[in-house]
C-alpha cells in the first residue's frame, strides 16, 4: 500500500501581543490648571477616571520622591511625574471602588498612605442645589459650611461654599499648610456651589477658602457658613461639631403652647462680655441665671453673640453669622448657658442683625470678587452712617441665607425669639440718605419691596419652624402693619419695640419738675397708638452710650431724686400695657454711662440708692408676676383705663389695668418733686385696698410717704366712678393698689 503524504496545515499567525492601556490623555492647559488649583472642577483630572477598559489614576503631590497607587487588596501601582507635581499611573481593572496614595517624600524616608481627596462623591446632594438655587433652602447650614463626616468608612470633613462667579475656589488651613492647590473645590454646576471632602481633618481645624475671582485675583475668605471661629483678632473658620444634649423638652413644649401676647415678658438685656468682664459661656450659665433668677425677669436678651470682629461694634457688625463668638468659648458652651437658663424657665432673646454687614476684606462683601451679598448700586447697597454693606434681599440666595440663619439659631441653640435690629433702615430706600442718592422703586416709591419680602418670609418661616417664639422689630417709624400677620399684609412680627414711648417718655423725665404740667402729654400720648401694634417697652444700651449718660442721670436733681425718679419711672414702665425691657446696670440705677470695656460697676450696690432701685425691679416683677391685670390683657384696650390722665397740675397719671377675669390693679404715679396729701383719686371699686407696692418706700431708699399698706374706698363720685380714695401720694413716686380680695 502506498504511503500517503501528510496533508498540508493551515499556518495560524501569533495572536498580536495587547497594547498597555493608556492614561486618559489631557492637555497642557488642563495639567496646569489643575496643577495650580485653578481648575472649575479638579474631579474631573484627579482621582480615578475610567478610560478605555481600564482606570486613570491621578494625584497632586508637589515635591513628592516617589508615589504609588494603593489597590483595596493591598497591592500596588507605580504612578510617573506628569506635570508640575501631578503623578498618574493607570489600573488595569474596570472599576476602581477605592485607592489610597502611599508617598514617599524624600528618597530614604518612610512612605506615607493619604487617602485621596478627589476619589470622593460630592457631599451635597441634588435636592439640596436645587432647594440653594431656588433661594428655598431653610436648612442651609447644614449642606454648605465644614461638616465633619465619614465617607466609605473614611473620617474627614466636607466644605461647600457659595460662590458663583468664582473661577476656582480652594480650601486653605492648617492641615494643609495654606497651600491651596492641594485642595481645589469642584463647581457643581449652575448652582454657584462648590465642593470638596477633605479626608483625615476634623473638629479644631482652622480654614478659609482662597477664591479666584472673576477679576483674576485670588482672596482669603472666612466661611459665611461656619459655625465657629478663631478668637477675634484673628480671622480663620474653624472646623466643629456638636455632641451637646439638650435638657429642655419641657421648656419648649411649654413654650409652644404659650401666648406670648397674654404672657408676662420682662426682658433683662445683655452685653455678655461685660456684664461681669473675664466670664464665658459656662460661668454665665450658673452666675447670669441666678441672678436673672433672684431678679424675676421672665427673659434674657443677648445683644449679638455672632461673631465680629471689632468688640466695640457690640456684634452689630457681624462677619460669621453663624458662628457664636468664640471670645466667649465654643457653640457647644453656649447651648449650655441657653440650656441652663430654660431649666431655670428664662427665655432667651437674640439680637440679630440682617440689615447690614461690615466691609471687611476677609468677609462677605465682594465675597467672589462680585458683589454677591450685597448690592451692586452703592445707592442700595452701602449705608451713609455705618459704613456697611447692605444686603441684597432681591436676590434669592441671600435672602435664603439670612432666613436660614434666623431659623439656625432657633433651632440649633434653641432660642425664643429674635429681636431684629435696625428694621427701619430696611423698610425705607430713603433712609439717612439725601435726594439724589436712592433709587425709587417699581412703583416709583420709597418702600424697599425686597426687604419688605424678605422680612415677611423670615417671620413666616421662623414662627412656621419653632413653635412659640417670638420675632421682635426694633422699627423707630410708623410703617403700619409691623406686627400685623403676614397673610393680611404685615410684616408678621410678634411685637415692636415703642421708640416713641421711650423717646417721650425719656425727654420728660430730663425736665424739671416744675416745667413737667407743660408736657403732660408725652407721658399720656404712647396710649393713643397703644392697640396698633404690639409693643415692648424698651429702655435699651441705646440710651446710656455715646455720650447719652446713664438712665439714673437724666433726670434733674440731686442723687435722691434722681433716685426716685428713676424708680417711679420703672414703676411707670412695669404698669404701663406693653412688655418691658432694661439694659443691664439700670436694674441698680448705674451712675455712668454703659462702656462694653469696663463692665457693670457692682460694687454701687453697697449704697442704698442703687441697693433700693435693684430690689423695686426686684419686686415690680414679683408685684407682676402676681396680678395677670399687669400683663395678660396688654394688647386689649379692655385692659387699661384712665382714672385720671389730665392731672398735669400735680403731675400725676392715676390709672387702671384688668385682667382677662377684670379684676383690677390701681396706679398712682406722682413726677412732682412734692409730696401730695389727702389727693383724691377714684376707683373702680369699693372696698379695702391694699398698697402692694410704693416705690417711696425706706427699703428703696425712699422717704417713707405711703398709706401705711392699706386704704379704704369712700362712696364719694369722682371723674365717673362711684368710689374714691384719699391717698398720700409719695414725691417722684408711684403707688401699686389691687383690691384687698384678691389676695383674701
Amino acid at each position: 500500500m502506498s504511503e500517503i503524504p501528510d496533508r498540508p496545515r493551515d499556518v495560524v499567525p501569533a495572536a498580536p501581543t495587547p497594547a498597555a492601556p493608556t492614561a486618559m490623555p489631557l492637555g497642557e492647559h488642563e495639567l496646569g490648571a489643575t496643577a495650580t488649583g485653578s481648575h472649575h472642577d479638579p474631579h474631573s483630572v484627579l482621582g480615578a477616571q475610567e478610560y478605555e477598559g481600564a482606570i486613570t489614576v491621578r494625584t497632586l503631590k508637589p515635591f513628592a520622591h516617589e508615589v504609588l497607587v494603593v489597590l483595596p487588596d493591598g497591592g500596588t501601582v507605580p504612578m510617573e511625574h506628569e506635570h508640575d507635581g501631578i503623578w498618574v499611573a493607570v489600573v488595569e481593572a474596570a472599576e476602581l471602588p477605592s485607592h489610597r496614595i502611599r508617598v514617599t517624600w524624600t528618597e530614604g524616608a518612610d512612605p506615607v498612605d493619604l487617602e485621596e481627596p478627589y476619589r470622593f462623591l460630592p457631599t451635597v446632594g441634588e435636592l439640596d442645589l436645587h432647594l440653594i438655587h431656588e433661594g428655598r433652602h431653610e436648612e442651609l447650614w447644614r449642606a454648605l459650611g465644614s461638616h465633619v463626616r465619614t465617607l466609605d468608612d473614611v473620617a474627614g470633613t466636607s466644605f461647600a461654599v457659595w460662590a458663583p462667579n468664582a473661577r476656582a475656589v480652594q480650601v486653605v488651613g492648617t492641615f494643609n499648610g495654606w497651600e491651596g492647590r492641594l485642595h481645589a473645590l469642584r463647581s457643581l454646576g449652575s448652582s454657584g456651589v462648590w465642593e470638596i471632602f477633605v479626608p483625615g481633618i476634623g473638629v479644631g481645624e482652622t480654614y478659609k477658602f482662597r477664591i479666584l475671582g472673576a477679576d483674576g485675583t485670588w482672596r482669603d475668605k472666612a466661611d459665611p457658613m461656619a459655625r465657629f471661629a478663631e478668637v477675634p483678632p484673628a480671622t480663620g473658620s474653624v472646623v466643629t461639631d456638636s455632641d451637646f444634649e439638650w435638657t429642655d423638652d419641657h421648656w419648649l413644649a411649654e413654650r409652644a403652647s404659650h401666648d406670648a401676647l397674654a404672657s408676662r415678658m420682662s426682658v433683662y438685656e445683655v452685653h455678655l462680655a461685660s456684664w461681669r468682664p473675664g466670664l464665658g459661656y459656662r460661668e454665665l450659665a450658673s452666675q447670669l441665671t441666678e441672678y436673672v433668677s433672684e431678679m424675676g425677669f421672665t427673659h434674657v436678651e443677648f445683644m449679638p453673640v455672632a461673631e465680629h470682629p471689632f468688640g466695640g461694634s457690640w456684634g452689630y457688625q457681624v462677619t460669621g453669622y453663624y458662628a457664636p463668638t468664640s471670645r466667649l468659648g465654643t457653640p457647644d458652651e453656649l447651648r449650655h448657658l441657653i440650656d441652663t437658663l430654660h431649666g431655670a424657665g428664662i427665655g432667651v432673646i437674640l439680637d440679630w442683625v440682617p440689615a447690614h454687614f461690615p466691609k471687611d476684606e476677609w468677609a462677605l462683601g465682594r465675597f467672589d470678587g462680585t458683589p454677591l451679598y450685597e448690592h451692586a448700586d452703592p445707592r442700595r447697597g452701602e449705608h451713609p452712617d455705618w459704613g456697611t454693606y447692605i444686603f441684597d434681599t432681591g436676590r434669592h440666595e441671600v435672602r435664603n441665607f439670612l432666613v436660614a440663619n434666623a431659623c439656625y439659631w432657633l433651632e440649633e441653640f434653641h432660642v425664643d425669639g429674635l429681636r431684629v435690629d435696625a428694621v427701619a433702615s430696611m423698610l425705607y430706600l430713603d433712609y439717612s440718605r439725601e435726594e439724589g442718592q436712592w433709587v425709587a422703586n417699581r412703583h416709583g416709591g420709597r418702600e424697599d419691596l425686597e426687604s419688605i419680602a424678605f422680612l415677611q418670609e423670615a417671620t413666616a418661616t421662623a414662627y412656621k419652624r419653632a413653635p412659640g417664639i417670638v420675632m421682635i422689630a426694633e422699627e423707630s417709624t410708623s410703617f403700619p402693619g409691623v406686627t400685623r400677620p403676614t397673610d393680611a399684609g404685615g410684616l408678621g412680627f410678634g411685637f415692636k419695640w415703642n421708640m416713641g414711648w421711650m423717646h417721650d417718655t425719656l425727654e420728660y423725665i430730663a425736665e424739671d419738675p416744675v416745667h413737667r404740667q407743660h408736657h403732660h402729654g408725652e407721658m399720656t400720648f404712647s396710649m393713643v397708638y397703644q392697640y396698633s401694634e404690639n409693643f415692648v417697652l424698651p429702655l435699651s444700651h441705646d440710651e446710656v452710650v455715646h455720650g447719652k449718660g446713664s438712665l439714673l442721670r437724666k433726670a434733674p436733681g440731686d442723687d435722691w431724686q434722681q433716685a426716685a425718679t428713676l424708680r417711679s419711672y420703672l414703676a411707670f414702665q412695669w404698669t404701663h400695657p406693653g412688655k418691658q425691657l432694661i439694659f443691664m446696670g439700670i436694674e441698680f440705677a448705674q451712675g455712668t454711662e454703659w462702656s462694653e470695656q469696663s463692665g457693670l460697676p457692682w460694687w454701687l450696690l453697697e449704697y442704698p440708692l442703687h441697693r433700693g432701685a435693684q430690689q423695686l425691679v426686684k419686686d415690680l416683677n414679683a408685684v407682676q408676676a402676681e396680678f395677670p391685670a399687669l400683663y395678660e390683657r396688654d394688647q386689649d384696650p379692655a385692659g387699661f383705663e384712665w382714672l385720671i390722665g389730665d392731672d398735669s397740675a400735680h403731675n400725676t397719671l392715676s390709672y387702671v389695668r384688668r385682667d382677662a377675669a377684670g379684676d383690677p390693679v390701681v396706679v398712682v404715679v406722682n413726677f412732682s418733686a412734692e409730696p401730695w396729701h389727702d389727693l383724691r383719686v377714684p376707683l373702680p371699686e369699693g372696698g379695702s385696698w391694699l398698697e402692694v407696692l410704693n416705690s417711696d418706700a425706706p427699703v428703696y431708699g425712699g422717704s417713707g410717704v405711703g398709706n401705711l399698706g392699706r386704704v379704704h374706698a369712700e362712696p364719694l363720685p369722682r371723674h365717673g366712678r362711684e368710689h374714691s380714695v384719699r391717698l398720700s401720694v409719695p414725691p417722684l413716686g408711684a403707688v401699686i393698689l389691687v383690691p384687698e380680695r384678691l389676695r383674701g
